[in-house]
């Protein structure tokens, strides 16, 4: 009796019935696009902090900010001395320590120990300054009059010494200044670091036992710049190394423009058990704050820089829509839902009103109150759930739209002085105290993943606006007598 007089009033009532589920259908679509659309923003942050910290690391360890002199950090080019008459070119390596600070390679083993660290790994970034040229002689020419006369009177300079009068014309120094990224990996270690967020896409990867090996591992971008193959040897500062692979970076910009063995980098630098970053991997996700109070605790002047923290620091169109999707969206979706549900509420109330007679003579024939509450309930419960059915539609059919355009987001992370954290290599991000750091940026295509959790939030909203309809008409159901009917007739 229940579903047949449900299917015959639903029937009858499509078009209140298509009211209503539209209302709540169109609160529950816009929940789903707005969920998927931030779920797409987060995936395209993790992109941008997986191609500069490397896949699987949670946060990293740099020596604190200290101050000091900006002479020691100054690069300082030497150059042979010539012969006069010698105009050659000159060239000459500066190999630097990103950000001027480094850690004790003890450091790692320190971090690794600590509660929470699952792995722990080491890494020397370094930037090579390599400049070219060549110094030019001036040319002496003499005046056209060729007078030596006393031109200047008593104390009158050159005119008083006898000597030619003329000038140097010519000469100078023309030279092209050229940097590059280089990254010492842990090669025992190759699981954990910004290398992991690349592949390698021609050649092989480094070997375990190639930890002093003159080998490296070249950017694709900056081997195609140079003309770089596999087989083929780079010079870094005068250190000739054979490139064994070439690597395509999975997102962005690669890391470093090349890839050699930690103690190789290390040597380069003169910086001997020395690393600039240790890379660190949490045992377990949800403990990522405490493992890094506890380093911070435990191991001093140092500075622990996690995949939040650097999420901050992402600029750019990516943090603006996320922080609308975040926020605007967020509220307006409840504002849509809420208004949503109350005009359910409304319209199955006030639909309730208008069947004063059809309850009151059913109330008359022998139905309880809460029968016809039941009834009422069951009818919006069903208007709730058509609406969740056409709300899921339009999401997923939104959802889809997104992701088939893939608005192109650019995402910005650095570009401003350092302070001693961050540690990425290639000049990304915070680099060191008084040093500007490179703003990295870039560019993400947008997606919109619908996850089942998604789905279910939407099934159980449209549960919730079915009943919160239902109750609106139920309470106003209730309290009908069966008097009232009787009033209405005619």
């Amino acid at each position: 009796m229940f579903f047949t007089y449900l299917r015959r009033e639903l029937r009858r009532r499509r078009k209140a019935a298509l009211v209503v589920a539209s209302g709540l259908a169109l609160g529950i679509a816009l929940v789903i696009i707005v969920s998927s659309v931030s779920s797409g923003m987060s995936k395209a942050q993790d992109k941008v902090l997986e191609s500069l910290y490397g896949l699987g690391t949670d946060m990293t360890v740099t020596k604190a900010a200290a101050a000091q002199g900006s002479s020691s950090q100054r690069p300082r080019f030497e150059f042979d001395a010539k012969d006069s008459d010698d105009d050659s070119t000159q060239s000459t390596d500066r190999v630097m320590v990103q950000g001027f600070q480094t850690l004790a390679s003890t450091t790692v083993d320190k971090v690794g120990k600590q509660n929470g660290v699952a792995d722990a790994v080491g890494g020397l970034s370094l930037t090579v300054m390599k400049v070219d040229g060549q110094f030019k002689r001036g040319e002496f020419k003499q005046d056209e009059s060729g007078s030596t006369g006393n031109q200047g009177g008593p104390g009158g300079g050159q005119g008083g010494s006898g000597q030619p009068q003329g000038q140097v014309q010519g000469g100078g120094a023309s030279f092209d200044v050229n940097s590059y990224t280089v990254y010492g990996t842990d090669v025992t270690k190759q699981d954990l670091g910004p290398l992991t967020s690349s592949k390698i896409t021609k050649g092989r990867t480094f070997k375990a036992t190639e930890t002093d090996a003159k080998v490296a591992v070249v950017d694709a971008s900056y081997a195609k710049e140079k003309k770089l193959a596999v087989g083929k040897t780079v010079t870094v500062s005068g250190t000739k190394y054979k490139i064994v692979g070439v690597s395509t970076a999975d997102s962005g910009d690669a890391a470093a423009n090349l890839y050699i063995p930690l103690k190789q980098a290390q040597t380069l630098a003169d910086s001997k058990n020395k690393v600039t970053t240790v890379y660190v991997k949490a045992a377990d996700s949800q403990q990522i704050d405490h493992v890094k109070s506890a380093i911070q605790k435990n191991i001093s002047g140092t500075t622990v820089t996690t995949s939040a923290d650097l999420a901050d620091t992402v600029s750019g169109s990516l943090s603006t829509a996320s922080d609308l999707a975040s926020s605007v969206g967020k509220w307006l979706s409840i504002a849509v839902l809420i208004a949503a549900f109350l005009v359910a509420g409304l319209l199955t109330s006030s639909a309730v009103s208008r069947r004063v007679r059809e309850f009151g003579t059913l109330k008359a024939l022998g139905w309880k109150s809460g029968r016809v509450t039941r009834q009422v309930v069951g009818e919006a419960l069903v208007n709730g759930l058509m609406g969740g059915v056409l709300g899921i539609a339009v999401g997923l059919a939104g959802a889809y739209v997104v992701t088939a355009i893939s608005p192109t987001l650019t995402a910005q992370l650095g570009g401003s002085g350092g302070g001693g954290g961050g540690g990425m290599p290639g000049g990304s991000g915070m680099a060191g105290p008084g040093r500007q750091a490179a703003a990295k940026s870039l560019d993400i295509a947008l997606t919109a993943p619908v996850s089942l959790s998604i789905i279910l939030i939407a099934v159980a909203l449209a549960v919730a606006g079915g009943l919160i309809a239902g109750a609106f008409g139920g309470w106003r159901a209730s309290r009908l007598r069966p008097a009232d009917a009787l009033r209405r007739v005619e």
